[in-house]
């Protein structure tokens, strides 16, 4: 008898999608799964559909205690079966050997291991992908070959919310979904980065990710760039920062503003640093832009340049003594 997945699904206002993500969870090769669907009280049909579609009995339909993504994952959880545990967004659709391929690489793992299933970005309407979310897809599917996906975890979340599998022991022992923290998917990467679990990859796309304009992650509050350098400055002092070095920020963009503006409300010391004669010397929030000096030894280097040449640069320069933790 094969091992049970328990798939984590909630939904709100998907009924243009529900169809086509629920027909390719029934067509998985893998048979032994539960889908937890959890409404997260949609205005429009798509309770209704998910409970037209089928009546298979692996699928469980529920409602959602509170309000919001983080909540209705907590509310599904509470009834999960499975040895497995795997998230899906309503909008997507899994390739049908996902689980049997995602599922196979963890079996009799005996290592804290994350399996992720390498992503590839669609449109419903057959336009193309902007050359963004090309560059993030390439960047994530990249890095999950190598085994690094934690290498430049404070650039982007590395880990694709929707094509991650745990075992349910060490999903529960990093703490599972009991964060209250957006963005809920980022703040569940660096916990793994924490755990130091070790990333396996399936060596093809199994999961079509949807973009549309009004997908939440494009539109809601809670996924905003201040969100996430918020998450980015936290993680950073709870798990990288160390008080015996020096620690530099470089950038005095939009960016590196925001990111000092949060180290100094956070009382960290540090040296803020740009390469623009027009910024050196000015003072904001009552520190003064220094010209950039990569030639100190010992220090932390927290980049927030945005310029793709002027990046590439800097890693040609940096010194094995130092730290660098790329911000963009």
């Amino acid at each position: 008898m094969e091992d049970l997945i328990s798939i984590i699904m909630p939904f709100k206002n998907c009924g243009d999608f529900l169809e086509e993500t629920i027909g390719s969870i029934l067509n998985q090769t893998y048979e032994n799964w539960e889908l937890i669907a959890i409404n997260d009280h949609s205005a429009d049909n798509s309770e209704e559909l998910i409970q037209n579609l089928t009546k298979d009995k692996r699928i469980k339909v529920i409602t959602n205690n509170g309000d919001g993504i983080i909540n209705a994952l907590q509310t599904g959880y509470k009834i999960v079966k499975g040895n497995y545990i795997t998230r899906m967004d309503a909008d997507d659709i899994m390739q049908p050997s996902k689980l049997e391929v995602m599922q196979r690489l963890l079996y009799e793992s005996s290592t804290k291991k994350v399996v992720i299933g390498k992503v590839h970005y669609f449109k419903s309407n057959g336009s193309e992908i902007g050359n963004g979310y090309l560059n993030y897809e390439n960047w994530i599917n990249s890095l999950a070959e190598k085994g690094n996906s934690f290498k430049e975890i404070y650039k982007e979340c590395p880990i694709p919310s929707p094509s991650w599998m745990l075992k349910r022991e060490l999903f529960e022992e990093i703490g599972g979904f009991n964060s209250s923290i957006y963005p809920e998917d980022y703040e569940l990467a660096f916990r793994m980065y924490e755990y130091n679990l070790t990333v396996v990859s399936t060596k093809e796309k199994v999961h079509l990710w949807r973009d549309y304009e009004t997908r939440t992650s494009r539109t809601h509050e809670n996924y905003k760039d201040n969100r996430f350098l918020s998450l980015k400055v936290n993680q950073f002092i709870k798990l990288d920062y160390n008080q015996k070095q020096r620690l530099s920020l470089l950038g005095a963009g939009k960016k590196g503003k925001l990111i000092a503006k949060l180290l100094i409300d956070k009382g960290i010391k540090f040296d803020w640093c740009c390469n623009n004669e027009n910024k050196i010397g000015h003072i904001i929030y009552n520190k003064e832009l220094l010209q950039t000096d990569l030639n100190t030894m010992n220090t932390q280097f927290i980049i927030a340049i945005a310029n793709k040449t002027e990046l590439l640069q800097l890693k040609e320069k940096e010194i094995l003594s130092n730290e660098y933790y790329y911000f963009c």
